[in-house]
């Protein structure tokens, strides 16, 4: 068998090599797509417009005015109005919160009872209003730190993982899934439907080769390429991005290569089916972009969505990769905690490659 395989994956490689489209794949896109996802897909909030409206005009408001502009998360300016137009500066986004101090803060602050500040956020967007409110209160509750002020609870709680709380931790490794998947996906998707469209399918059908064996050595050129490519990417998600690999490198280069081949054999599966290059590309974006943006658990928690979605979430791959790549890289995972996925993934990967071996045989009888 090794025979008869070998000339087919030198086929490809050849193929590979005189392919500028192709190189291009392998080696630019998915830099271009990490730097480009990676700064674009971006929860942190940073230089909130703040306007501050200071009555008190004290040591002990300019302190407070000073601690917003210590963070990196406001932009202060003073406003010179009244508190009844700062809902003006909303209308026209000149800001997006407001501080207000009143006459007494200085004096309320030197005695026992609490001395309250008033903070107005444009909730246009919840979400966006939601993250300003929690910027504010760290702000205001760092303040009070500093002054020696107590609250009636005090509440000291430690961020594990991410203690900066950084978006890019919890993003990057899952566009590392997102863009693996899509482009090993791509790159399989167009070997039989090229075969097919160019002509070269009737030299193949009369080879002495088997169904298997040409799906064997196609595969095997794009899982080397497709697996240089994850190194590439995890590469730049450590030293651009900065995100920790607490774990074993090892162990997620152990679950990328799992990874890429379910992506390749769910790629060729779509080879199989499609009549041309141009639709085995559609086919292999619309599924795998979408379904591991939406129901992986990439951005949104697989716990909120329906019951119905849920169960549809066990057939997506990227659903049992990211916890690998996530586990692995900031909480230092061991085999004994991914092992599971990575089972899960290997069944996937030689359940599509021989429905694809099954659908190419298929195709060769007609």
């Amino acid at each position: 068998m090794s025979s008869r395989v070998l000339p087919i994956i030198r086929k490809e490689f050849i193929h590979i090599r005189r392919d500028f489209r192709t190189l291009m794949i392998i080696f630019i896109m998915p830099v271009v797509q990490l730097l480009m996802f990676g700064y674009a897909i971006n929860m942190e909030i940073q230089n909130i417009d703040l306007a501050v409206l200071d009555h008190s005009q004290s040591p002990a408001s300019a302190e407070l005015v000073r601690a917003f502009q210590g963070s990196r998360f406001f932009t202060v300016n003073y406003f010179e109005g009244g508190a009844t137009e700062v809902e003006s500066l909303f209308q026209q986004r000149t800001a997006k919160m407001a501080l207000i101090i009143p006459h007494d803060f200085a004096q309320t602050l030197a005695t026992p009872l609490p001395s309250a500040v008033q903070i107005l956020i444009d909730a246009g967007d919840s979400n966006t209003a939601q993250l300003i409110q929690n910027y504010a209160n760290a702000v205001l509750q760092n303040y009070n730190a500093e002054r020696g002020l107590v609250t009636p609870i005090d509440v000291r709680s430690t961020i594990q993982y991410n203690p900066a709380l950084k978006s890019s931790y919890f993003f990057v490794p899952g566009l590392v899934a997102m863009i693996l998947m899509m482009i090993s996906a791509l790159l399989t998707s167009i070997t039989i439907a090229r075969e097919k469209e160019t002509g070269t399918m009737e030299q193949i059908l009369v080879s002495p080769v088997r169904p298997q064996e040409i799906i064997v050595g196609k595969v095997v050129p794009y899982i080397f390429l497709a697996f240089l490519d994850g190194v590439i990417v995890l590469l730049v998600a450590h030293f651009w991005f900065k995100v920790p690999i607490v774990g074993n490198p090892l162990l997620i280069l152990a679950g990328s290569l799992v990874y890429v081949f379910v992506a390749l054999a769910f790629g060729l599966l779509i080879s199989t089916r499609a009549a041309t290059q141009q639709v085995a590309m559609m086919a292999a974006l619309m599924g795998t972009l979408l379904p591991t943006i939406m129901l992986s658990g990439f951005i949104f928690p697989i716990s909120a969505m329906p019951k119905p979605l849920q169960l549809f979430t066990y057939i997506i791959p990227a659903r049992y990769f990211l916890p690998v790549i996530r586990g692995v890289m900031l909480k230092g995972n061991t085999l004994e905690h991914i092992w599971v996925s990575l089972a899960v993934l290997t069944v996937m990967g030689l359940f599509f490659l021989m429905i694809s071996a099954k659908k190419f045989k298929m195709t060769l009888e007609t």
